[in-house]
């Protein structure tokens, strides 16, 4: 049996990498091959073509690699002419993987797609895509399959990943034992995981966390970066301020840094997951371009962006939205976040937020559920198709 995997997030290459583990856990002798990242290849995942390395956002940074993405498509499908996996499974990218899918029906192949892009945020008109191209939809959330299933597509919901990732994540206690703080508060800084993430809200980050501290010099700053490269270009400009902070910086360690925090201000991003898992409030940061966001106002019909306040139906945690003079967004975040560093009762309610939230939605398996479903689809389709409906 093959299974060919597109993946073009960060996020989606540990959920990917985790599900190829299960997968080849039950069947040591599947084949797994196809686009995605290093925590994939780890697993034994037959890489093709890193496409996490690609991962963008907005139209201005999509353009310059069109050329790429192209290429990409007809390799997959001269891939699926060639091997013809027995199934494919998309992880969220939906701008690419709407051509992966298509592909791979034209090539008599199923198609899976594990934790769908956000059609319910934005862009519900693309639903006749995934009606056209996909033959399953493996959820993570429940108002998300709901919504899926009122507009005819056979889905199923697992539940999320972030949350098996959660449980099953061995923290680094030496680092938490270290950095952690009885005395003093600490707040955890997530620049984002993309690069364009990185330089766009990363300067605004940095004023914050200067704000901050001129307000509350006894507090620490923690930055989690995603990638080695990150973490330098966020130091270099840090350097350039020629102040010092109480400002560390670490790669690797984003589950430890969340875990320790009393609260966070982030990019928003799947990671806000985590910070409900981990009952770590949040205040949450997106930062565009003048052009996406004029784009963006077209499609997006959903009144939140960060997935906790999705879930809930009400805004439980902070969340801004930037575009052009950053300087309103950072003063109303810096005044939240001085709200939660100087009044613990306002934090330990903010707490309660995602606990009551955590506690209505958590659930763990989800790999678990993937894996079965992944697994009877190779062994019976018919009959997968007959339950997912």
């Amino acid at each position: 049996m093959h299974i060919f995997f597109s993946v073009g997030e960060p996020s989606g290459d540990h959920h990917a990498a985790h599900l190829i583990d299960e997968l080849t856990r039950r069947r040591p002798r599947l084949r797994i091959s196809g686009f995605g990242g290093s925590a994939m290849e780890e697993a034994g995942c037959h890489i093709l073509f890193p496409l996490t390395s690609m991962a963008v956002m907005g139209v201005l940074a999509v353009l310059p690699l069109i050329w790429k993405f192209y290429k990409l498509v007809k390799q997959a499908e001269r891939y699926f002419k060639l091997h013809k996996p027995d199934v494919v499974v998309l992880v969220d990218f939906p701008g690419f993987n709407w051509w992966i899918a298509r592909k791979a029906k034209a090539a008599g192949i199923p198609v899976i797609y594990y934790m769908p892009p956000q059609l319910w945020a934005w862009g519900s008109w693309r639903i006749r895509r995934v009606r056209k191209n996909v033959d399953l939809v493996l959820s993570g959330l429940t108002f998300e399959t709901d919504w899926y299933a009122e507009r005819g597509i056979p889905v199923m919901y697992v539940g999320h990943p972030f949350f098996d990732e959660v449980a099953d994540h061995r923290l680094d206690n030496a680092f938490c034992r270290e950095w952690a703080s009885d005395e003093t508060r600490t707040v955890a800084i997530l620049p984002g995981s993309r690069r364009q993430e990185v330089l766009r809200c990363w300067p605004l980050l940095l004023n914050i966390v200067q704000r901050l501290n001129s307000r509350f010099p006894n507090v620490n700053f923690i930055v989690a970066n995603y990638k080695e490269s990150q973490r330098q270009f966020c130091v270099r400009e840090y350097e350039k301020l020629q102040q010092t902070l109480p400002l560390s910086f670490f790669v690797g360690k984003t589950s430890e840094i969340i875990e320790i925090s009393d609260c966070s201000v982030m990019v928003s991003g799947s990671v806000s997951l985590e910070m409900l898992a981990r009952r770590t409030p949040f205040i949450a940061l997106y930062r565009s371009s003048w052009m996406t966001y004029f784009m963006g106002k077209m499609v997006i019909v959903c009144k939140y962006f960060s997935l906790p306040n999705l879930i809930a139906g009400r805004k439980i945690m902070p969340e801004y939205f930037s575009v052009g003079n950053p300087e309103p967004v950072v003063e109303q975040i810096v005044t939240d976040m001085s709200q939660w560093l100087g009044n613990p009762e306002s934090l330990a309610l903010a707490t309660a937020e995602l606990d009551e939230l955590r506690d209505r939605i958590q659930i763990t398996g989800a790999t678990r559920r993937t894996a079965d479903v992944i697994l009877g689809w190779l062994e019976k389709p018919e009959q997968s198709t007959r339950i997912a409906a």
